[in-house]
């Protein structure tokens, strides 16, 4: 299937579920959807980042450091977190995501989004999938930190790694 005709819940602003349209006329239209960020980490404790290619219906050819996607009509956040990461990882049998905390995305400029975000340890070998993933590799926080000024970054993975950041601090 095309991605742009997948179907999604369209949402509220309190999360709730008030319609569904194809996933192209929900980014054309700027309706409110849901969707799932999973920070994956290896063995030793490092990110998993990556570039996105420049196919994807939004934020072609930016980094994130987050492996995730849109909810799909009638999923749950649990479930899309698994299968998101199982798919961008290009892996099979990983353990399911620890929910964090969920946030409203909203750039105020027609970009809304109920985002749930998870983490996950990933000690599996990666194959990240060529159509979402153009270029990755696990970075230790550190490296994150210092390329987070020099890299363009995906602005939804952005705000969810600078409430993760705040999320650990609170904790």
């Amino acid at each position: 299937m095309n991605p742009a005709e997948e179907i999604l819940d369209i949402v509220d602003e309190h999360d709730r579920v008030v319609g569904q349209a194809p996933r192209g006329e929900v980014y054309a239209r700027g309706l409110r959807h849901r969707c799932v960020f999973v920070q994956a980490r290896d063995a030793a404790g490092r990110l998993f980042v990556h570039r996105r290619t420049a196919t994807k219906l939004v934020f072609p050819s930016l980094y994130d450091m987050f492996v995730g996607g849109v909810v799909g009509a009638g999923e749950s956040y649990d479930d899309a977190a698994l299968r998101e990461a199982e798919e961008e990882l290009g892996v099979h049998g990983l353990a399911r995501p620890s929910r964090l905390f969920t946030f409203l995305y909203d750039n105020g400029a027609g970009q809304s989004w109920w985002s749930a975000v998870y983490e996950v340890r990933c000690e599996l070998p990666v194959q990240p999938q060529a159509e979402e993933v153009q270029w990755y590799a696990y970075l230790p926080e550190e490296e994150v930190e210092r390329r987070l000024g020099e890299w363009e970054w995906v602005p939804d993975g952005l705000a969810a790694y600078e409430r993760l950041r705040a999320f650990r601090a609170a904790r």
